[in-house]
C-alpha cells in the first residue's frame, strides 16, 4: 500500500482542526451527556453528513475526508451522533422508501433527531439472526413484544432502528423484518443499565404491544436481515478506537515526562518506560491497520478481514493501554477521586470503561472468526 494525504486532505485538516477547537469545550463529553452543541455546528457547516451522497444533502466527501474527520473529532474529544449519519440514514437511503427519506434524512442531517439501535437481545449478541422480539400484523399496523439490550443511548434517543421477527417458522435469516419506530410510542420502556463507570451509555428497551405503523418497514417484509447487513458493514474502520488508546497514552505520558508525576510511578527498575515505548509503537501499527481501510474504500475495494483486523487489534491496544495506566501508579491508579487518584482519576475509569471494547460492535473472538475464514481461508469448526 502506497499512502499519502494528499495537499487538498491537509487543508481540509487544518481548517476541520482549527473549528473544532474553536467550538469544543472540555473534551469531557460522554454517552450521558452528548455534545449537542457541537453537533448542530458540525451540520451547519455541512460536516456532519459530508459522507453522504450530495442527492440527500450531503457532501459526497471521499472515505479519506471521512478519515481526517473522525480522527481530528477524536482527538479533541469530540462526540456526534454517528449512529444516526453512519448507520441509520445510509440505510434508509438504500433501503427506504421516498416518504421514510424526507421524513427522517433532514432531521438527522440537521441534528435535531437522535436514534439508537435495536438490535442485540439478551439471547442474541454475536448470533444476531436468533433475535426472538416479534412483530404481528394487525390492519395497518404490526404489534410488537420483546426486549432488547445493550441499545446504545436509547435512554436519550427520539427513534430507534429494530428488528423484529415476523415469521418464526422460517429459517432464521429469513424471518427478520426492520422498522422505524418512534420511542415515544405507547409501550417502549427504556431501562438504563449503569455501568462499572457509573454511566448509562447502554439501555433495555421493552416492547409491550407497541403499534407500529407498517409505512415504518424498511425494506421487504421478511428481508430485515440483509438490510441489517447494509448497517453493519457501515461499521468499517476502528480508528476511533485506536484514537482513543493514542489520547490514554498521551495523558500518561505527559504526566510521567514531569518530575513529580515520575514519582508517582511505583516502578523503580525503570522497565516501564520500556513498556510505554512498545504501547506507542502498537498504536501506531494500529494507526495504520484502521488508515488502510479507508485507503482500501477510497480504491474501490471492500474491507472484509482486513476491517475484522482492525477493530480486534484497536479494541485490544485500548485495553492495554489501560491496564498499562493503572498498574504504572500502585493504589493512587486505583482511586477514583480526590487528592492521591493518578490523573484525576482517570486511569481506573479507562481501565474499567475499556473492558467493554473486545465486546461492542462484534466480540474479538467473532472477529477472529472472520480473519481466520476470509482472511486465511481456515475451515469452518
Amino acid at each position: 500500500m502506497h499512502f499519502a494525504f494528499t495537499p487538498d486532505q491537509e487543508t481540509f485538516r487544518t481548517e476541520l482542526r482549527a473549528f473544532l477547537e474553536d467550538h469544543q469545550t472540555d473534551g469531557n463529553h460522554d454517552e450521558d451527556h452528548p455534545n449537542s452543541a457541537l453537533e448542530r455546528a458540525l451540520a451547519e457547516n455541512g460536516w456532519l453528513t459530508m459522507a453522504w451522497p450530495k442527492e440527500y444533502g450531503g457532501g459526497g466527501a471521499t472515505h479519506m475526508e471521512q478519515l481526517i474527520f473522525k480522527e481530528e473529532l477524536a482527538r479533541v474529544g469530540g462526540t456526534a451522533d454517528v449512529l444516526g449519519t453512519n448507520l441509520v440514514g445510509p440505510t434508509i437511503m438504500v433501503h427506504g422508501t421516498d416518504e421514510q427519506k424526507r421524513e427522517h434524512l433532514p432531521y438527522i442531517a440537521g441534528a435535531t433527531r437522535r436514534w439508537c439501535q435495536g438490535f442485540s437481545e439478551p439471547g442474541a449478541g454475536s448470533d444476531l439472526a436468533s433475535l426472538q422480539t416479534r412483530a404481528v400484523r394487525d390492519g395497518d399496523d404490526f404489534v410488537v413484544n420483546g426486549q432488547k439490550i445493550w441499545t446504545s443511548s436509547a435512554h436519550l434517543a427520539d427513534w430507534i432502528l429494530l428488528l423484529t421477527r415476523t415469521d418464526p417458522d422460517a429459517p432464521k435469516h429469513r424471518g427478520i423484518t426492520m422498522f422505524l419506530v418512534d420511542m415515544k410510542t405507547p409501550g417502549v420502556t427504556v431501562r438504563p443499565l449503569t455501568q462499572i463507570t457509573g454511566h448509562r451509555g447502554f439501555n433495555e428497551v421493552f416492547f409491550d404491544d407497541v403499534r407500529v405503523p407498517a409505512r415504518n418497514m424498511v425494506s421487504e417484509l421478511n428481508r430485515g436481515w440483509y438490510a441489517a447487513t447494509t448497517t453493519l458493514d457501515f461499521e468499517r474502520s476502528g480508528i476511533e478506537r485506536n484514537l482513543t488508546a493514542r489520547k490514554d497514552w498521551e495523558r500518561i505520558y505527559d504526566r510521567v515526562r514531569t518530575p513529580g508525576g515520575r514519582a508517582e510511578v511505583v516502578d523503580r527498575s525503570g522497565a516501564w518506560r520500556h513498556n510505554l515505548a512498545e504501547l506507542y509503537i502498537e498504536i501506531e501499527a494500529g494507526q495504520w491497520i484502521a488508515r488502510r481501510i479507508a485507503f482500501m474504500q477510497s480504491q474501490g475495494i471492500i474491507p472484509n478481514y482486513e476491517a475484522a483486523m482492525s477493530k480486534a487489534f484497536n479494541s485490544e491496544i485500548g485495553q492495554r493501554v489501560a491496564q498499562f495506566g493503572i498498574n504504572l501508579f500502585g493504589l493512587a491508579g486505583q482511586v477514583g477521586e480526590g487528592r492521591y487518584a493518578a490523573l484525576q482519576g482517570n486511569t481506573v475509569f479507562r481501565y474499567l470503561d475499556s473492558r467493554r471494547l473486545t465486546v461492542g460492535q462484534g466480540t474479538s473472538e467473532i472477529n477472529r472468526n472472520v480473519i481466520a475464514t476470509r482472511g486465511l481461508g481456515l475451515p469452518r469448526g
